[in-house]
């Protein structure tokens, strides 16, 4: 019901259907005038008003109200009668109570159609999706003063098709979505809001056109994490390139133990019989005129299988090597199950049972699994370290130094040491980020050229796009400016789109998008 109670005479309370309803009517009191504000108390007549409001004790609630029409006496206004509205319970052409359509459109603002659809079927007050949505989209959004420093980002509606969104980075706070991303849009934006005084982007050409048209006094800031991003791409490019290197991260294998007195038979597999069998096979063709199809019929095989054995210098070459085996977390006990093996416990159940109170946490079949090439006289097969990817060198030469761990540290020495391009590489990014730590601009030049002359393609193309863009990337290294609010908005808009199955058009997430960040901001 209303908080002001004093205005309306509570007449009768029942239950009905499962439904509570109100009937009650306004008191004789004055009512101003909408338009001229003067007040009267001479009833035109009276009419009845159907009001939904909250639910009470979980059940919906309707209020029939009784409410009156009034002359307005004054001479000098145009109106001759109007209807008085209950503050707090009425509004015109409303159907709801204020209490009511707040927690509606609260419902489309936080939830969406479906979503707020649910949640109000649950508070008693069923709508369909539809109709929230309708709700929603008839809220105004808040007017927004011209910031000082504006953000501007894109993102990715869907496919290949994206947006723009406007952030004002003071408040922290969404302006402006539209579909595309293309300069004149923001020029005509900006031109029709004066004020902007610094603008915070990426490396985009883009809305680096359309701010240098539509605000051509406002500073513009090149973001220092897309800087970033950018020099980690061109070094995980590099890192590919040379992908031939990346091998030498792993450290030397240990010497091969002193080969023992017995055959070698007893290291035979079926697989290394059968690739000698079938080499010396092929080969036996080898003095012949026949071509490899003629030989691949005759002996069954594929034709790519034959050549492979007719180009191989002898049979070890075409043996399938087994790949490196990754680390486990049985690898810690393995020196302790080849001792108790030594000393004569030979039960895979036992041994378990003794790594297990040691902590080990795995499964029975894995030891079991481990200790068998101990029953053939061999060797546990210990694991063996893979060369790096290039995504993880990468990832190496733009860490912190003091960030990586003990193993990442020597990988990448031992790297560096080996192939002098990474070697340069590595140097470059250290004196990148000591420019960004210092926030001191004053080496970009001469490193610019560092990168122009350094024979790697990636670098040079860096430095060009560096160099085309300068007094925005010196900006982004100087200043406190930068785009983190983008990037957060952008995160919250892509969440939005991921609660409303990506079927959202820009209306309706513009709407969610700015009105959400609102209603955070005024409740929390």
């Amino acid at each position: 019901m209303s908080p002001h109670l004093d205005a309306v005479r509570v007449e009768r309370v029942w239950v009905a259907g499962g439904v509570v309803r109100i009937a009650a009517c306004t008191r004789e009191l004055t009512v101003a005038c909408p338009d001229c504000g003067r007040g009267s108390a001479r009833v035109h007549s009276r009419y009845s008003r159907t009001l939904a409001d909250v639910a009470a004790g979980g059940r919906p609630v309707l209020i029939s109200l009784m409410v009156r029409r009034l002359f307005c006496d004054s001479a000098d206004c145009g109106r001759r009668t109007f209807a008085e509205q209950v503050e707090g319970l009425t509004v015109r052409y409303q159907r709801r109570s204020p209490l009511l359509q707040h927690l509606v459109e609260m419902a489309g603002v936080l939830l969406a159609g479906r979503g707020g659809a649910r949640l109000l079927r649950i508070l008693k007050t069923p709508l369909s999706r539809t109709s929230v949505l309708f709700q929603l989209m008839r809220m105004g959004l808040p007017s927004a003063a011209t910031p000082r420093v504006l953000g501007v980002d894109d993102f990715a509606l869907y496919a290949d098709v994206y947006g723009t969104l406007l952030v004002d980075a003071d408040r922290r706070l969404p302006i402006e979505l539209w579909a595309g991303r293309d300069a004149g849009q923001l020029a005509s934006w900006l031109r029709a809001h004066p004020g902007v005084e610094v603008v915070c982007r990426d490396g985009s050409l883009v809305y680096r056109q359309g701010i240098t048209e539509g605000a051509p006094d406002a500073v513009q800031v090149s973001d220092r994490f897309h800087l970033w991003q950018g020099l980690s791409k061109r070094v995980w490019d590099i890192a590919a390139a040379h992908r031939g290197c990346l091998a030498a991260a792993v450290p030397e294998p240990e010497p091969a133990p002193p080969p023992s007195h017995e055959p070698c038979e007893a290291a035979d597999t079926p697989a290394r019989r059968h690739a000698k069998r079938l080499f010396e096979t092929v080969q036996g063709y080898a003095g012949t005129a026949r071509s490899l199809s003629a030989i691949a019929r005759e002996l069954g095989l594929n034709r790519r299988t034959v050549a492979k054995y007719a180009r191989a210098a002898c049979w070890q070459e075409c043996v399938r090597r087994t790949p490196p085996r990754r680390s486990t977390s049985l690898d810690p006990y393995l020196d302790y199950l080849r001792q108790r093996w030594e000393e004569g416990e030979h039960t895979a159940t036992v041994l378990h049972q003794e790594i297990a109170a040691k902590g080990y946490r795995g499964h029975y079949q894995r030891v079991k699994m481990a200790i068998a090439p101990l029953r053939r006289g061999l060797p546990i097969d210990t694991p063996r370290e893979r060369p790096p990817s290039p995504r993880q060198v990468a990832r190496w030469i733009t860490t912190t130094p003091p960030r990586r761990g003990l193993h990442a540290t020597e990988a990448l020495h031992r790297l560096l040491e080996h192939c002098p391009e990474l070697d340069q590489t590595h140097t470059l990014v250290r004196q990148f980020a000591a420019m960004l730590d210092a926030r001191d601009a004053a080496p970009l030049p001469d490193w610019l050229d560092q990168l122009a002359d350094s024979g790697l393609p990636a670098l040079a193309s860096l430095a060009n796009a560096i160099c085309e863009d300068q007094p925005a990337v010196v900006q982004g290294i100087t200043t406190p400016f930068n785009s983190g609010v983008n990037e957060g908005r952008i995160t919250d808009l892509k969440l939005q789109k991921r609660i409303m199955a990506g079927r959202a058009g820009v209306p309706l997430l513009r709407h969610r998008v700015v009105l959400m960040a609102h209603l955070r901001r005024r409740y929390l």
